[in-house]
């Protein structure tokens, strides 16, 4: 069997997939020009050119990305047999999650999962709005989008967003009439990079839930993502949407306060999911039925 350089292979399947030099490089621990230069070693194995490279901007050509693609494939299947050949050596899990829904959800009662699995150590990696499933670093995920094949998927919450506001701003309007009293006061709206949404779309969506209009004189900032928003209006300076799931008692003992009004569902839910290969993996197994009981 004759094989290409698999250093090469490895450095080209994380260019082609971080669509970057530099942070392939940084997930491979290695220089951008070592991963350069095995990207060269492999164009120059296959006769092909792999990149097109014009100044700042990078892109497969055609024959990458079908080789790409394989390699992908490849690469990802043998990484899961590994894993699934592992399952006799228990104790370490990696789970893959949205940073709100680790700092806010479940980093508050992970105590109790140590207390109840003392024998698991459970790594917690970030993934983006963009789900990163790569099973290369996560054996499993916490997402909105699961996969809708080769996995085992679990239900945990539907996301629900509802009003907050600091206490400061709280004494302020919680004798007036709701509504109303919010549009005093900016409105902090969450529009994540990368989606084609108009200004304050969380927010008109919840007005309309509600039954009225956001009115068009109200003062609106911009968050990239509801933990900034979350954190200003806990400093009072604005009211914000959140998800049910950051409301813990000790949130509430951070200057926080839910304002009360309607809940706005959202449509999307959080799912926890993995490999199938993996459904015989007993602390994986644990780890799902602890999450489940945590949700209800």
């Amino acid at each position: 069997m004759k094989l290409p350089p698999l250093r090469a292979i490895q450095c080209f399947e994380s260019v082609a997939r971080l669509n970057s030099f530099s942070k392939a490089a940084e997930s491979l621990n290695v220089t951008q020009s070592a991963v350069s230069h095995q990207v060269r070693t492999l164009e120059e194995y296959l006769g092909e050119a792999l990149f097109y490279r014009q100044g700042r901007t990078l892109s497969l050509t055609e024959i990458g990305g079908r080789y790409f693609t394989e390699v992908n494939q490849s690469l990802t299947a043998l990484s899961n047999t590994s894993q699934a050949i592992r399952n006799d050596q228990p104790g370490h899990i990696r789970l893959a999650l949205y940073s709100s829904v680790a700092v806010n959800w479940l980093i508050p009662r992970l105590e109790d999962f140590h207390t109840q699995h003392p024998e698991i150590e459970l790594t917690l990696n970030m993934v983006t709005d963009q789900d990163d499933y790569n099973e290369q670093c996560s054996d499993c995920f916490i997402t909105v989008h699961p996969p809708k094949r080769n996995v085992v998927s679990t239900f945990l919450f539907a996301e629900k967003l509802f009003p907050v506001c600091g206490q400061r701003l709280w004494e302020e309007i919680k004798d007036q009439p709701l509504p109303e009293a919010l549009w005093q006061h900016p409105i902090l709206s969450v529009k994540y990079a990368g989606k084609s949404e108009n200004a304050a779309n969380d927010w008109l969506k919840w007005c309309k839930a509600g039954g009225f209009e956001l009115p068009s004189n109200v003062k609106i900032n911009q968050f990239s993502h509801v933990l900034l928003a979350a954190q200003a209006a806990r400093y009072n300076l604005g009211i914000t949407l959140i998800d049910n799931y950051m409301m813990l008692e000790q949130t509430h003992q951070q200057n926080l306060v839910k304002i009360p009004m309607h809940e706005l569902l959202t449509g999307d839910s959080f799912y926890f999911f993995y490999n199938d290969l993996k459904s015989n993996q007993a602390d994986i197994i644990k780890l799902s039925r602890w999450l489940e009981s945590q949700c209800y």
